[in-house]
């Protein structure tokens, strides 16, 4: 196979071109001499599952692997639309499912679904996992929306009669994935236990979705095979391996010796390298994960709103996405993607001005000091940052930060993990052993962010790593979701970016273009902006 590099510039006009679905070329059209028919390999850059419930997982790779082993009751297209899943119809004011006071929703189970085992698998399954999410004992990441749900009504194995205590405008995308969204959960294996933090489900998971869990060979692979009892029948792969390869670098080599079938969301530097390949389809797809800079303002060095904003003028964003990430993403203002509905206006990123930054220090009482580092009651101005290191973009964007920052006397510690690590329940941002964490997050097409911003939901209590505990954005997240009306919802998200904006618990950097380069064979990938490439998984063709 040659290689050839080209130049960004000549990339980018290759890649613009390039659409969701996946395009054969012509080289390709009478097969890839080293497809496996019916096996797919993806490969994923030192990203594995920190747990297979996810309600306690919080790694992307969980969110990847749930999409192939459980049936929530909807999926989302690649635009972000609710699809019936294990619910035969999404509910709506207009085909009845949704009250005339929108607080009670009546969902349909497809009747004589199995889980892989053989056991039913319907509306109980789904009222059983509202009951372990709002148990105690259990440490669910997260409860938001969950915690709305004043009881579930069964009239029949097939039907689920929820009753709210008040709106609750993002309640159908809990029952998706992404964030708080948490598939059904097998009654008869868990049912009877006092908690499910250690059940063997949570690495052993038996399967609502199209495939099962095979095999997990720690730190290598995870192999997955049709599940038998499926309802929407077998799936057209008879086996995926997802493939952890220690970093981005070897998994562009396993890509060019094809080793691997689907390489997602490749690392900027990687990108003009995509053209020199033979047998692949490259996609381009804007997707709803941002990176950011987040602070925990728990922190006393990072308490002070001015020493946050400081840092946020310190450091050349613009610089560190066009050079280091290559100009590909899209440059970020607030955590709601820039194509949503609700996507605020108005809201600029803030100045690259070390002039400005150094005022702000001053104001804020830190002084020069030893090494040049500030100082204030003989407490230096230090914090660390921490990523995951497997794609070298995001420990040289550190490195760019560091050096930018001790321009203002500020000293930045790198400290990295690996993500089953960083975002464990017991990791270092889920216990605030942290200052600054410089990751993806990911959204669902639903603007609820309430988990994120919310006094209610700091850690453990949910997923406000931030720990900021402000009463506008505990209120303004919270009555976004008690109507139903687009315009009063996306008024009180633009309130509630632009107090995000103000009070900088974290610096947004950019949306992603994820590009992906799959097999010009596998046939039916659709890539998707929010969640995972995998929602239709079931209709891959190889």
């Amino acid at each position: 196979m040659s290689k050839r590099l080209f130049p960004i510039a000549a990339a980018l006009a290759v890649f613009a071109a390039a659409c969701s679905p996946v395009q054969h070329d012509a080289s390709a059209s009478s097969g890839n001499a080293w497809t496996h028919h019916g096996r797919l390999v993806i490969g994923s850059a030192g990203e594995e599952p920190d747990n297979l419930n996810l309600m306690f997982a919080h790694s992307d790779a969980a969110d990847q692997v749930a999409n192939l082993i459980d049936e929530p009751l909807f999926r989302y297209d690649p635009d972000g639309n609710l699809v019936p899943s294990a619910v035969s119809e999404v509910p709506t004011p207009e085909n009845g499912g949704i009250s005339r006071d929108g607080k009670t929703i009546t969902l349909h189970f497809r009747h004589g679904m199995r889980w892989s085992d053989g056991a039913p698998f319907d509306a109980r399954d789904f009222a059983f996992t509202w009951r372990a999410v709002m148990n105690d004992r259990n440490n669910t990441k997260l409860r938001v929306g969950w915690d709305v749900i004043a009881k579930i009504d069964l009239p029949d194995p097939d039907t689920a009669v929820v009753h709210l205590k008040q709106i609750y405008s993002g309640i159908l995308g809990i029952w998706a994935f992404g964030g708080a969204a948490f598939p059904p959960l097998p009654a008869h294996l868990l049912e009877n236990l006092p908690d499910i933090n250690r059940a063997p489900y949570n690495t052993k998971p038996i399967s609502s979705g199209p495939f099962v869990l095979a095999q997990w060979n720690h730190g290598s692979s995870l192999v997955f095979a049709p599940n038998p009892y499926y309802w929407r029948g077998k799936p057209g792969l008879n086996e995926i391996v997802y493939k952890i390869v220690p970093n981005a670098d070897t998994l562009f080599n396993e890509l060019q010796t094809h080793e691997v079938d689907v390489y997602e969301s490749v690392p900027e530097i990687q990108i003009p390298r995509l053209t020199g390949l033979t047998g692949y389809a490259v996609t381009k797809q804007l997707s709803a994960n941002y990176r950011r800079l987040e602070f925990n303002t728990a922190q006393p060095q990072l308490s002070d709103v001015r020493v946050r904003r400081a840092i946020a003028q310190a450091i050349d964003w613009d610089g560190i996405n066009r050079t280091i990430y290559h100009g590909y993403n899209v440059r970020a203002v607030s955590d709601i993607l820039p194509t949503s509905w609700a996507a605020p206006t108005g809201i600029t990123n803030y100045p690259y001005d070390l002039a400005a930054a150094k005022k702000l220090l001053d104001d804020a009482g830190w002084v020069a000091g030893r090494g040049g580092v500030r100082a204030k009651k003989g407490v230096p101005l230090t914090f660390s940052v921490s990523t995951t290191p497997s794609k070298p973009a995001n420990v040289q964007a550190e490195v760019q930060m560091q050096q930018e920052l001790r321009a203002i006397g500020v000293d930045l510690e790198i400290k990295n993990y690996p993500p089953n690590v960083l975002f464990a329940q017991n990791g270092p941002i889920y216990t605030g052993k942290f200052d600054g964490e410089f990751t993806i997050y990911t959204n669902a097409p639903d603007p609820d962010n309430e988990g994120l911003w919310s006094g209610k939901f700091i850690p453990p209590h949910g997923a406000n790593t931030t720990w900021l505990n402000d009463p506008v954005l505990t209120r303004t997240s919270h009555e976004a979701l008690l109507t139903y009306d687009h315009a009063k919802r996306k008024a009180l998200y633009q309130q509630e970016a632009q107090r995000v904006h103000d009070l900088v618990p974290a610096v947004f950097l950019y949306w992603q273009n994820s590009y992906s380069a799959v097999n010009s064979d596998l046939k039916n990938w659709k890539p998707a902006s929010y969640i995972s490439n995998y929602w239709n998984c079931w209709e891959w063709r190889i």
